[in-house]
């Protein structure tokens, strides 16, 4: 359209053309993927934009979980080995600080007020709160053997955590730090989804080849999502990450030894298509797009893009060796 015939349009008119146009020729925003990697003892920085690795930040001893601080400024990452979360200023991309989080620590949640980490605690079966102004730990809630995955609902008031010797889902009021309910689900519970709407739980089980949908409001089980892959035993097919688009339509889930990532149609719980990745897919994340996901493969040492549309491998990236998590921002 010419620019000139702008004036002549109706101003509502006008004004929405003159915004899309505007929005055709804006430059994409970049992203970068941080990929923690448990033996090289850093990040793997990943432009999403060239699908190329563009360098790598040196972090603490076997680097595992990693999330965002709430203002998006800083990630803080569960190092096994040093026995710490490692705090990195995303401008500088430099450790500014460590927080004695306990032993062997992999997996944590932020509050969302990000005054606390919720970390489990393998060893001593108990779910730690850690206060980060002080650096200390507030309270150990005692829960199933080897607690896993953890996750805090987004009103702070309720936090999840999975035992995977026991089973179990425990749910903790942050508030008293009392549990107030253990629910069963499949065996080896790792990592939780939930919907947008707050009403499900999906929770992955690594030894049962499925996920565990639970309702929040009284914690039955709504459903069990079966996985199958052509050519697979059903022992191969051990899910661990999980991650949901926001409108909570579609859920993806890595599956593991079975070196796929199953796109699940949230409404009807079925799976929609396998892709293939690489080997051991471990943890997955969405773009801000939601057009393409990242796959953390554990045992290729590499990460896999995925077209979500297509539902096909884009590209292969090697990564750090034994990568475990991924966080993507702008």
């Amino acid at each position: 359209m010419n620019a000139r015939r702008l004036p002549f349009l109706p101003s509502v008119l006008a004004s929405a053309t003159l915004a899309a146009l505007l929005a055709a020729v804006a430059p994409a925003q970049a992203q970068t993927a941080f990929v923690s990697s448990e033996k090289d003892h850093t990040l793997t920085v990943v432009d999403l934009k060239t699908q190329a690795v563009t360098g790598t930040v040196a972090t603490c001893k076997r680097p595992r979980h990693l999330q965002l601080t709430p203002d998006g400024r800083q990630l803080m990452v569960a190092c096994a080995e040093s026995n710490a979360a490692d705090v990195i200023d995303l401008a500088t991309r430099k450790s500014v600080g460590r927080l004695p989080i306990g032993e062997d620590p992999e997996a944590f949640d932020l509050s969302p007020d990000g005054k606390t980490l919720y970390v489990s605690e393998e060893d001593d079966a108990a779910l730690g709160f850690f206060d980060i102004a002080t650096k200390k730990f507030t309270r150990h809630v005692e829960v199933g053997k080897e607690p896993e995955g953890v996750k805090v609902s987004p009103d702070g008031k309720t936090v999840w955590v999975t035992s995977e010797v026991a089973n179990l889902v425990h749910v903790i009021d942050t508030a008293s730090g009392k549990v107030v309910k253990n629910v069963k689900v499949g065996k080896r519970p790792r990592r939780f989804a939930l919907t947008p709407d707050g009403s499900q739980l999906w929770v992955t089980n690594e030894m049962s080849a499925s996920v565990t949908v639970l309702s929040t409001k009284d914690w039955s089980v709504v459903d069990t999502v079966k996985f199958e892959v052509k050519g697979a035993r059903s022992t191969d097919i051990t899910p661990v990450g999980i991650t949901m688009t926001r409108d909570g339509k579609r859920a993806f889930v890595a599956l593991g030894r079975a070196n796929h990532v199953a796109f699940v149609d949230v409404a009807s719980r079925k799976t929609t298509d396998l892709v293939l990745v690489g080997k051991r897919a471990w943890n997955v994340t969405l773009d801000k797009a939601e057009s393409r996901l990242v796959v953390v493969n554990g045992l290729s040492d590499d990460i896999t893009l995925v077209d979500v549309a297509a539902a096909k491998p884009l590209k292969s990236i090697p990564v750090g060796r034994v990568p475990y998590g991924a966080v993507i921002v702008e």
